[in-house]
């Protein structure tokens, strides 16, 4: 487990400009509206792994009946990481790190007896997020070139750093990242805990008020069928789904739709607080994203 950086290793303005800044390209994916589509592609791939799904069953019993909570925690995580000072940065990891050291389990399809934090969950959980996001922009029509791929990936290696996976060990390109995937698919499965989370993705519980008197059940709905479809065709197959090429031209087009869509919106509705006030606290008040 790698160690937590401290205050005195970075200087005033390192810390104002956060772990990645403006001039990086995680501030552009992140800033992207597609980041909502590629959070929840993240969610429904890193499912499929049965030993981080069974801690996520297991030790987050609230998210079966209540998922907002932890929906809106996971991405507010994901953006005070990219966006924030490196000191609220570094005080989100050590609220999280907290909470995992302390769980653990044994998942009843492997045998085997595992830690929340232990570095192959974590990594497994970091490469899920990069590439969800990674996909969810470029085929959302974000302007990304190969090299700008490439260079996202390697600068997510200290967000998983910063969780506690060795950097050694964190793909840092996007072959590698695909390589990762390949050679992780032997131990993937659609499990019961797995079939349960992507329900409760697609179909999560809402109250009565807000199912009926507002569109947010018809908004999230298509929401998580965007994730769904973006999912690679191996994975879709994993869930008895189709994982057919016109599937993925198809999604292609509708997230490019709903990205452009999405840019008309007001800002505020555009992506969280947290993104709009790291940049406007280093690069002005214009939106990353065209």
């Amino acid at each position: 487990m790698t160690r937590l950086p401290k205050r005195a290793e970075w200087t005033d303005e390192e810390d104002r400009l956060g772990f990645f800044g403006p001039d990086s390209v995680t501030w552009r994916v992140h800033s992207d509206p597609t980041f909502s589509v590629g959070g929840l592609r993240a969610l429904l791939l890193q499912a499929l792994h049965p030993v981080a799904m069974d801690g996520v069953a297991k030790f987050s019993g609230a998210f079966k009946e209540e998922p907002w909570p932890r929906l809106i925690r996971t991405a507010a995580y994901v953006d005070t990481i990219t966006f924030g000072t490196r000191t609220e940065a570094v005080r989100a990891v050590a609220q999280v790190r907290g909470i995992h050291r302390r769980l653990g389990g044994t998942e009843e399809t492997t045998g085997r007896t595992y830690r929340v934090d232990d570095p192959d969950l974590l990594l497994w959980v970091h490469c899920c997020e990069v590439d969800s996001l990674l996909t969810a922009a470029r085929r959302g029509g974000l302007e990304l070139s190969d090299d700008d791929a490439d260079r996202y990936v390697a600068e997510q290696v200290t967000a998983a750093e910063l969780i506690g996976v060795e950097r050694a060990d964190v793909p840092a390109s996007a072959a590698e990242l695909a390589g990762y995937f390949e050679r992780m698919r032997p131990e993937l499965g659609a499990t019961t805990a797995a079939r349960d989370a992507y329900r409760l993705v697609v179909l999560p519980p809402m109250p009565t008020w807000v199912r009926y008197l507002t569109p947010a059940q018809p908004a999230w709905g298509g929401l998580a069928t965007l994730s769904v479809a973006l999912l690679p065709a191996w994975a879709r197959r994993m869930y008895s789904l189709p994982g057919l090429s016109l599937t993925d031209a198809a999604a292609t087009g509708a997230v490019r739709a709903f990205r452009q869509a999405t840019l008309r919106l007001p800002r505020a509705a555009r992506r969280s607080p947290i993104v709009w006030a790291g940049i406007d606290r280093v690069a002005g008040p214009e939106p990353l994203s065209a």
